[in-house]
């Protein structure tokens, strides 16, 4: 007796939409009905327009920037869809291929981060190495 119910549909339409051939890539505003339900999860919204705009690989589809309408049923963000994901990696901000999945996350405090660089400064040669690994309390 598993009674779930099933979720109410979205409807996904772009609009504004333009072929960018110097970033190598289509950008447009994605508009997501969603009536008697939250904010749709950015991946479900993915791989829908992948399936609209018959893309092999979903990491080549960015969406950002979305905002709901007041009163709840509608979201508007932006999409951009890239040739591949060389170009992806290639053009897109570094904080959006880390939520994507494209580009790791860089370990450790700023702060900690810049002391080892001062402190590498002040040596030469083999020593650096000690000197990255030294100060660790």
């Amino acid at each position: 007796m598993s009674d779930k119910k099933a979720k109410p549909k979205i409807t996904l339409s772009t609009r504004r939409f333009m072929t960018n051939r110097l970033l190598c890539r289509k950008q447009f505003i994605v508009e997501v009905g969603h009536p008697g339900r939250p904010c749709v999860p950015r991946k479900e919204i993915q791989a829908k327009l992948a399936q609209m705009f018959r893309v092999k690989d979903e990491n080549t589809v960015v969406l950002f920037g979305f905002r709901a309408l007041f009163g709840g049923g509608k979201s508007t963000g932006f999409g951009l869809i890239y040739d591949n994901v060389s170009f992806c990696k290639r053009f897109e901000p570094k904080y959006r291929l880390i939520k994507l999945g494209l580009a790791k996350k860089k370990e450790g405090a700023r702060k900690q981060r810049k002391e080892k660089k001062n402190r590498m400064k002040k040596v030469r040669g083999i020593k650096k190495a000690k000197a990255a690994a030294a100060k660790k309390k």
